[in-house]
């Protein structure tokens, strides 16, 4: 099932836009190897509108390499972050399931920490300041700071006040010089985003109050591993974090991680506590180093077999789709997440394949997935056209789609979920 020959061709990225690093993005050793390689892919998010939708898009390579010295997992071919995150178009508001999980979040932190009203909370890459608006209801002050110009702007109107800057320590500076320190900082899906995670920890602890806490979450290796979630690596995700590289990490900016969560956003995750060295530090970080080392994480050799899940994975998908393409079915998308461009290229789900794909966001309907060109269009287009499967490209949605959507299943159509196993419901 090879990708439609009538996309565009794709085409090398310009050099303005890509350098290759040469040191781990956490210790900054040399000592790295290539694990495996997936599919080069266009940029995740990098949806096109119908004027567009013959010209070819540049690809970039989706290399994973491992650090030797400090057993960090990480890309080390860097995009230009302005291409990346100035116009961003995934917000956080669309989807009910998060919604519902940074109200949570924001619960879990109030009750950790003694608040008082008035204390200061900033939430870097806020989006369109979902969680930031959960502690402005229960009496905090909020601050987002958000690159993307458009999201940045409408959560200010909406209340939220943010800043429309990328963080770095000049901004942090004026931050606490303006709005006084932080009682907590947050990052939220954006400390994978950053090359440059040394600067921006010297930025964090700009912001923070001498007791304060660095609170983050990222898509854990773990679970990544354990689930094969290999479309969770795209070039936005430059860090595939585990627990112990990063507690060597913060060790060396006079830091420690005091704390460790597993969570389920994202097909599983990791919430990281971190404050000043001397913070008192909690079993659970020791506990998820143990784990991660049982699984192999800390040595190349477990990652070959998680190439081999990879095309398992694809194997079985493809054979169910051509066995339905036989048959004369009809199968479209639903969601076009970030993770469906590396899952598209990679299994080879192009528009030969899937005859659209459904999103919820208004942002993306109207426009064409990376690459592939496949047009993006409301639910009610399910309803109308009826294909015979619809294929869960936001697979960690797919219980909330299946519910919301139980009429079409009612009416005669299946719904297929890609990973973490295959299943048609």
């Amino acid at each position: 099932m090879p990708l439609d020959v009538s996309a565009p061709a794709a085409q090398p990225a310009p050099a303005w836009e890509i350098r290759r690093r040469t040191t781990c993005r956490l210790c900054e050793s040399v000592h790295l190897r290539l694990l495996f390689s997936l599919v080069s892919t266009p940029l995740a998010n990098a949806l096109v509108d119908a004027a567009r939708v013959d010209e070819p898009q540049s690809v970039y390579p989706l290399d994973i390499y491992f650090c030797d010295h400090c057993f960090h997992v990480q890309l080390l071919d860097v995009v230009n972050p302005e291409i990346l995150f100035r116009d961003y178009v995934y917000v956080s508001g669309t989807s009910p399931s998060f919604v519902d999980h940074f109200r949570r979040y924001a619960e879990d932190v109030l009750w950790r920490f003694e608040f008082t009203p008035g204390q200061l909370v900033v939430d870097i890459g806020s989006n369109d300041g979902t969680l930031l608006r959960f502690f402005k209801e229960k009496g905090c002050s909020v601050l987002g700071i958000e690159p993307a110009t458009l999201i940045a702007e409408r959560a200010d109107a909406a209340g939220i006040k943010t800043i429309s800057a990328f963080l770095n320590e000049d901004l942090a500076r004026a931050v606490a010089r303006d709005h006084g320190a932080a009682t907590v900082v947050t990052a939220n899906n954006v400390f994978a985003h950053v090359d440059d995670l040394h600067g921006f920890v010297e930025a964090v602890k700009l912001l923070l109050a001498e007791n304060g806490t660095f609170v983050f979450e990222v898509s854990y290796l773990l679970d990544v591993f354990e689930k094969t979630l290999f479309d969770t690596i795209y070039h936005e995700h430059l860090s595939y974090h585990s627990v112990k590289p990063l507690a060597t990490f913060f060790q060396l900016h006079d830091m420690e991680l005091v704390d460790v969560q597993r969570v389920s956003s994202h097909g599983g995750s990791l919430r990281g506590f971190a404050q000043r060295k001397g913070a008192r530090k909690k079993p659970t970080v020791d506990a998820l180093i143990k784990a991660e080392a049982a699984l192999g994480l800390h040595g190349p050799a477990a990652y070959r077999r998680f190439f081999e899940n990879i095309d398992q994975r694809k194997n079985e998908l493809r054979s169910l789709l051509q066995q339905l393409r036989s048959k004369g079915q009809r199968v479209a998308g639903f969601g076009a997440p970030a993770k469906a461009t590396t899952l598209m290229y990679h299994f080879g789900l192009g528009p030969d394949v899937l005859e659209y794909v459904v999103d919820d966001s208004p942002l993306k309907q109207g426009l064409f997935t990376p690459g592939l060109h496949v047009p993006i269009v409301p639910s009610s287009r399910l309803y109308e056209s009826k294909p015979d499967y619809v294929l869960i490209l936001a697979w960690n949605f797919a219980e909330s789609i299946m519910r919301s959507h139980e009429a079409y299943s009612k009416a005669g159509g299946k719904f297929i979920i890609p990973l973490p196993a295959l299943q048609v419901h």
